[in-house]
Order: C-alpha cells, then sequence, then structure tokens
C-alpha cells in the first residue's frame, strides 16, 4: 500500500475551552521546575534556570473551560501505509493523537477518549493523551490547543508529506514539523526544524512529550546508566536503575509523581521504548540534536489516581515518555543568532523476546540495542536528515492556516519557504500601527486585542509617543506592558498612571497592580485591582485574577465583600468561590466556610493547577478547626501527587 495522506473529520466528547483571558498573563502560573534547587556536579552542564520565564506574556491565559463534555467533531491529518496509521490534530497543536499498528491492531499511544482541560500549560489549559510538540519556554507549550498552519508537499518519489509550523511568540522563532510515512516501513518519520533568525542569543526548549498506556509489568527500556530527578526540593543525579529501593524502570512500582531524566552517552543511540510484558511496545529513536529522554509517571497513590481519573474519562492510566534537546526540562539551551536546529524523530512498534525483560537494566538495553540493530538504524536516520533538507526548505501546499503573527514579523532565508496569512482584524490593525505609527484607540471599556509589544518594538512605539500617540490611553497602556514585561516596573508604573489620567480604564488597573504585586507593594497591589474588578463584575478571566492577587495580598475582607456583591454566576465559578472560602477561613469563619466547601457532594476546581493542594490543605485546616482532631482526606480533594 502506497503511503497516503487524508484530512478528515473525528467525532470525540470535548469540554468547551472557552474564550482566552480579557488580560494578559503578568504574574504566571505556578512552574513546578522553576522552583528547585540544585547539587550537581561541575561537569553535568543542566543549564539550571536557564531561560526561565514569570510569565507567558504576550500570551493570554486560558482559564475559563468547564468541565462539561459534548460532541464535537474536530479536524485531523491522517498518514497511513501498510503498516500504520498515524492522526494528527491540527486544530490542538498539531498532536500526534493515535498511532495505530495496524498489523498487530493496537494503538501504540495512550490516546485519551476525551479531551478534556486542565490546569498543566503555561497558558493553563492542557489535555492529556498523544504526542505533544513542546516549544520555547519551560512547560506544556503556549500553542498546546492552538490551531497550527497545516500543509501538504511530497518527498521525490511522490510519498506525501504532512507540514505543520507556526510562530512562537515569547521566543520570537518559527518552527516547523514534517511527518511522512514510508512504503515498505513500519516506522513514522517527524523531520523538526527551529530557527532562530534573530540576532540575538536564544534560550531555546523542545520536549517531544509522549503518552503511553501504563502497562501492567511493562518496562521503559533506555540506554542510560544515571538521570537526573528531584528530591523533595532539590535536584540531583542518581545512577539506575534503583532509585530510594525501587527499580524506576517498572514503572507501576513509582509511588509519587516524578521524573526522571535520563543522561545517555555521547555516542550511544538515543532512544526509549515502553514494553509490555509480552515485549510487545513503542519505540522512539532519534537523531543525536535531540539527545535526552525522560520518564514522567503521576505515581501509585491515591492522589496520582485522582489525578489520572481527572484527566479522562474512560481512558485509563497513562505514563510519558519524552525526548529533548537539553539534559533535563530545569533550563533551555542558547541558541545561537542566524541558526535552524533539525533533527529526526522516529515512532514505531517493536518486538523482543520477553526474557529479555527479566535482564539486568544494564544487560537490557544493550539487547534491545543489538537485537534491533538501533545502531545502524540511527546512523541512516542521521542520513535521512541530510537527505530531506531541500524537501524541508521547499514550500508546500497550505490546507489550513494558524495565527496571523508570523506574517507580522520578518521572515529571511531561513523561513521564506513557509506562508503566514492575517486573518484577525485586530492584527490587521495592529500591521497598520507598524506600517503607519498610528496605534488604534479602543473605548476604555472594550476588551483589549492583541498584546504585541516587547523588547523588539517597545523603542518603535515610545518614539511614536512624541507625537500621533501622545493622547492615546490605549498605546500608554501597552508601554506599560512592554516595559513590565523587561522587568522596568518603574517605567511601566509611569505609563499605566498615563494611560488612566487620560481614561479611566481596568486594564491599566490591573497593570498597575501587578506592577505593585511584584514589588510587594501588597495594599497598593490591592487598591488598584479592586478599582478593576468594580469596572468588570461580569468579566470571569478579570475576576479570577484579581481574587487571586487580593488572597495573595492577604485582604481577606476586600475579597469577600467583592464576592458578596457579585452576581450568582459569577459566584458560581469554582476558582473564585475557593478563594472566597479560603479568605472566609481565614478571617475565622470557619463553620461557614467548610458549609460552602462540603455543599452538594464537595468541591472541585475546574482549573486546579498540577502540584497545587490548597483544597486538601483548605479541608484539613477547616476539619481540625471544627471537629478538634486531624482527618483523612476526602479522595475528591487529594490532589498532592508530588
Amino acid at each position: 500500500m502506497l503511503p497516503k495522506l487524508a484530512f478528515e473529520k473525528m467525532k470525540i466528547r470535548t469540554a468547551s475551552l472557552g474564550e482566552q483571558s480579557s488580560i494578559p498573563d503578568l504574574l504566571g502560573e505556578v512552574i513546578q521546575q522553576n522552583r528547585l534547587e540544585f547539587r550537581l556536579d561541575e561537569d553535568d552542564e543542566i543549564y539550571e534556570r536557564y531561560g526561565r520565564r514569570a510569565n507567558a506574556y504576550p500570551y493570554r491565559q486560558y482559564n475559563s473551560y468547564k468541565r462539561e463534555l459534548s460532541e464535537k467533531e474536530i479536524q485531523t491529518a491522517v498518514l497511513e501505509n501498510e503498516y500504520l496509521r498515524a492522526v494528527f490534530l491540527p486544530e490542538y497543536g498539531g498532536r500526534l493523537w493515535q498511532l495505530l499498528d495496524k498489523k498487530a491492531d493496537r494503538n501504540l499511544l495512550y490516546t485519551n477518549d476525551v479531551i478534556q482541560f486542565s490546569n498543566l500549560a503555561v497558558r493553563n489549559a492542557w489535555f492529556s493523551g498523544g504526542v505533544e510538540w513542546n516549544i520555547g519556554v519551560i512547560g506544556h507549550t503556549p500553542l498546546t490547543t492552538e490551531p497550527l498552519y497545516t500543509a501538504q508537499t511530497k518527498l521525490e518519489n511522490g510519498v506525501p508529506v504532512l507540514r505543520m509550523y507556526e510562530y512562537e511568540r515569547i521566543r520570537g522563532v518559527i518552527y516547523q514539523m514534517d511527518f511522512w510515512l514510508e512504503e515498505d516501513n513500519g516506522f513514522l518519520n517527524c523531520r523538526m526544524r527551529i530557527t532562530n533568525e534573530s540576532d540575538k542569543v536564544l534560550p531555546m526548549y523542545w520536549w517531544s512529550n509522549i503518552a503511553v498506556e501504563e502497562y501492567e509489568n511493562g518496562r521503559v527500556i533506555v540506554p542510560a546508566k544515571e538521570a537526573f530527578t528531584f528530591m523533595g526540593d532539590t535536584v540531583v543525579k542518581t545512577f539506575l536503575p534503583v532509585v530510594d529501593g525501587i527499580d524506576i524502570t517498572d514503572y507501576k512500582k513509582i509511588e509519587n509523581s516524578v521524573d526522571y531524566f535520563f543522561e545517555i552517552a555521547e555516542k550511544s543511540p538515543k532512544y526509549i521504548a515502553n514494553i509490555d510484558e509480552t515485549g510487545y511496545g513503542l519505540l522512539h529513536i532519534s537523531t543525536g540534536r535531540l539527545k535526552s529522554r525522560k520518564l514522567f509517571s503521576w505515581g501509585n497513590n491515591d492522589a496520582s489516581d485522582r489525578w489520572q481519573e481527572f484527566l479522562t474519562d474512560k481512558a485509563g492510566r497513562y505514563i510519558e515518555i519524552q525526548a529533548g534537546l537539553a539534559k533535563t526540562q530545569y533550563g533551555c539551551l542558547p541558541m545561537a543568532p542566524h541558526t535552524a536546529w533539525e533533527w529526526m524523530e522516529r515512532y514505531g512498534a517493536v518486538q523482543i523476546s520477553s526474557k529479555l525483560l527479566h535482564q539486568s537494566h544494564q544487560e537490557r538495553a544493550a539487547q534491545f540495542t543489538d537485537e534491533l540493530c538501533i545502531g545502524s538504524a540511527w546512523d541512516a536516520m542521521e542520513q535521512k536528515l541530510a537527505d530531506t533538507k531541500d524537501m524541508a526548505k521547499s514550500r508546500a501546499a497550505l490546507v489550513f492556516a494558524g495565527s496571523g503573527y508570523g506574517a507580522l514579523t520578518k521572515q529571511g532565508r531561513m523561513t521564506k519557504h513557509l506562508e503566514f496569512i492575517v486573518q484577525e482584524e485586530s492584527l490587521e490593525k495592529w500591521k497598520q500601527f507598524f506600517d503607519t505609527s498610528i496605534l488604534h484607540c479602543l473605548g476604555p471599556s472594550q476588551r483589549p486585542d492583541e498584546f504585541l509589544i516587547d523588547e523588539t518594538n517597545l523603542a518603535f512605539l515610545a518614539e511614536t509617543m512624541k507625537g500621533v500617540n501622545r493622547e492615546n490611553w490605549y498605546a500608554h497602556y501597552h508601554m506599560g506592558l512592554g516595559y513590565f514585561a523587561k522587568g522596568e516596573y518603574k517605567k511601566a508604573k509611569k505609563a499605566l498612571k498615563k494611560s488612566l489620567s487620560l481614561a479611566d480604564n481596568p486594564w491599566a488597573y490591573h497593570a498597575l497592580s501587578c506592577v505593585y504585586f511584584v514589588q510587594h507593594k501588597m495594599a497598593r497591589a490591592a487598591e488598584y485591582i479592586i478599582k478593576g474588578m468594580e469596572m468588570r463584575p461580569l468579566d470571569v478571566s478579570y475576576l479570577k485574577e484579581g481574587c487571586r492577587i487580593l488572597f495573595q495580598c492577604g485582604e481577606d475582607e476586600a475579597l469577600c465583600n467583592i464576592y458578596e456583591a457579585l452576581d450568582v454566576k459569577q459566584q458560581s465559578v469554582s476558582k473564585i468561590r475557593f478563594y472566597y472560602i479560603s479568605s472566609l477561613h481565614r478571617l475565622g469563619r470557619d463553620k461557614e466556610a467548610f458549609e460552602l466547601l462540603e455543599e452538594n457532594g464537595g468541591f472541585e476546581i475546574e482549573d486546579i493547577r498540577e502540584g497545587e493542594d490548597s483544597v486538601a490543605q483548605l479541608w484539613s485546616a477547616l476539619y481540625r478547626s471544627l471537629y478538634g482532631r486531624d482527618g483523612e482526606v476526602p479522595h475528591r480533594y487529594n490532589f498532592k501527587a508530588y
């Protein structure tokens, strides 16, 4: 069977993503990797903390989704040959959703039975399953729920190639992914390309996040003797496979949620496999640039079970095997100016003798490598990468468009073959600004459109403020955001106050509140966000952020007063309600707080953050206050998997 590429519709129960937040992400989500300390050797070179970000600006958050599911028809791109059927989701970050081994009639990936959003990504909303392509910043990519540009082209022999690409706004880079199957081969080919066309060294990050079934008696096979992991709040290096008395390659024995970043020797083939007790499973192998591999497990305890239930309906449990550019996810790599990074990844089924699973970890990896001739396959991939370079830099026929941001950047010789289109009316207005220096001015109550001011164009905007934009409140607001993003808080404050002097607006109030918050001036932060919240009583995303700021500022009475004045619909939003209940507790109104927490069979935060156990802590404190003893945290509140 000749390989085919088709564009089809698929029905799946899906949660509503909701609209993006009305305000930019300035204070950010909690990223677990950013809170760790390090105890490593002088030659480990993991670029700890390099490229960390406090927020996802200029992106907005997706924080208004619900947990209700309804059947939805979504777009797919399907590659198929005699051996494999690979299903991609162009509308959701280009995710590889399913990889069906047609000979064995088995899915090599963990494919969720729903698209259920949860707060795990840098922009909040994330869903489990398939292979997620993570670029740019530490954490799940800003583009994980966004449509990508999708196009089609061919190899020299006529084999169809699926291309997906997009412009990543934080780093200002374009990335491109080319996928194809071959006529006589059971592996999916993935040719990846990141380009830095700027004149600056950029922190760069890439991890292919592969969700696979958590097999009973399954094993991870990887050619590594050591791994980086965290113990408590500290990153350490440990020998494999036994860590704290547990063989971590036997992943069902892992108790708590944890990452293991495997250090693979420079000259060793770069691969990882998830194998069931019969010796069958998925092999992921790549060329040398994608040098690292990782195992993530939710663990096996009550909180781990709760998370796995929370992310799906009936699809069951999964683990993640991942592949990245850097040794760990604790830092980015420096990417030189005017540079393209390219590599190949391949995904396919393997079958080995089940006896191999009973060997030691090191023997298993060595024999696995030999039995499957992985060394020679690895060399062949490097050649395939070189042979397809011309294809990767050729134009492709556009099928679906992504965002218009790439069209507002200056493309050079490395990306000129990629087509970007401005479809958004708001981006057309911004394009006019860059062409004419005149920034459009919204009404103060209107929701801001795009956030495009960063260090690359802040000086240009500042220059226009001397003339045509001098009295434009909206221009001064964006000036303030640009200075905030650079950490120049004094200048940000001046610009935002000027914006307010020209037009009383909730957007500058929010940004000013964030300025004072990061300066630890909590009373002023609360003062400004209260003014903004009073102007946006129906804006859920604004209210959520406002309640978060007030709670972290310790302004419990103010938070309660605002909550009690809200409409019932806004009061019912789980995160807003949680902050209210928590403030009631801090004010000593424990009986009232506990009754609200337990109302209607128990409380559930729709967008509880990964690693967050605040609900369990609140329940425990209230129970202890009311009953004079410790209680066992109910399963529904137990998210403390770490």
